[in-house]
């Protein structure tokens, strides 16, 4: 096994939760499941497949996933999400790494679903994100939506081996909910951070957006799914600026801001 924690926030993943456990334990004899009261049983299913689980409270995705890496084993963490599956290239790949400089990152590729079809184009097909790491030099920041790694200065990113399998969704009914609840805390997050719905947001964005995942990044070439994809981003993104548009002002003292620069985002795109 490899000196690593896997650590999984869960609410209501009963679906999936068993085939991403199966994978990462390919890899570890530590998995770490924090679990917002789920109702489907994910909890009973994480524990019959050897899971430590701990039932947290909600106090956001950055908050619960520094929770789950504090009641880590080792301190190497590997964070991933329950719809995602380690495949054996990732796998064979973990078994292989030093794990012996704590400044080093690992940036993981990934590859999306729209159902059961991988998305190949677009920003899905780009997608890729920063998952392995030392918890004594990098951890979340604490922002309500779009958590990100706060790294240090001196941290070194490699690209390790492999893939993330992400089942994003599972069909357009899931995909317009996923982004509308996303485009609303994305709202919140920028009215936080005392950012304005501009003409250029509100009416040009959206567009832009459609045409680099459809036309640039060669969406299109993912066909159906491709221009569903398109679409929803672009949805998205005139939703949440819509959203902050009409937000009520509130006091902006009462919640410390969070800055958007610290890494890359996580957001309906990826």
């Amino acid at each position: 096994m490899v000196p690593v924690s896997v650590v999984i926030i869960t609410k209501n993943e009963a679906e999936v939760i068993a085939s991403c456990i199966n994978a990462v334990k390919l890899i570890t004899d530590d998995i770490i499941v924090v679990d917002n009261d789920s109702t489907d049983g994910t909890p009973d299913i994480a524990r019959k497949y050897g899971c430590r689980v701990y039932r947290e409270n909600w106090n956001g995705y950055g908050v619960n996933k520094n929770k789950g890496i504090a009641y880590a084993r080792y301190n190497w963490i590997l964070s991933i999400d329950a719809d995602e599956i380690a495949d054996l290239d990732l796998v064979s790949a973990l078994h292989e790494v030093k794990l012996n400089d704590a400044t080093i990152v690992y940036d993981i590729k990934f590859i999306s679903y729209y159902g059961t079809k991988p998305i190949h184009f677009g920003s899905w097909g780009r997608d890729h994100h920063i998952r392995l790491f030392n918890r004594k030099m990098v951890k979340w920041s604490e922002s309500p939506v779009h958590e990100t790694l706060m790294l240090p200065k001196t941290a070194t990113v490699k690209r390790i081996k492999g893939h993330l399998h992400h089942y994003s969704v599972k069909d357009s009914v899931e995909f317009t909910r996923k982004a509308d609840h996303y485009a609303q805390l994305s709202a919140g997050k920028y009215l936080v951070n005392n950012k304005k719905p501009t003409f250029l947001k509100l009416h040009i964005a959206p567009l832009f957006h459609f045409l680099k995942n459809y036309i640039v990044f060669f969406g299109f070439l993912d066909g159906r799914e491709g221009f569903m994809i398109a679409k929803m981003i672009s949805r998205h993104t005139r939703l949440k600026y819509r959203l902050l548009k009409e937000q009520p002002l509130i006091s902006l003292q009462e919640t410390p801001k969070v800055k958007d620069n610290l890494v890359a985002e996580y957001s309906i795109e990826s």
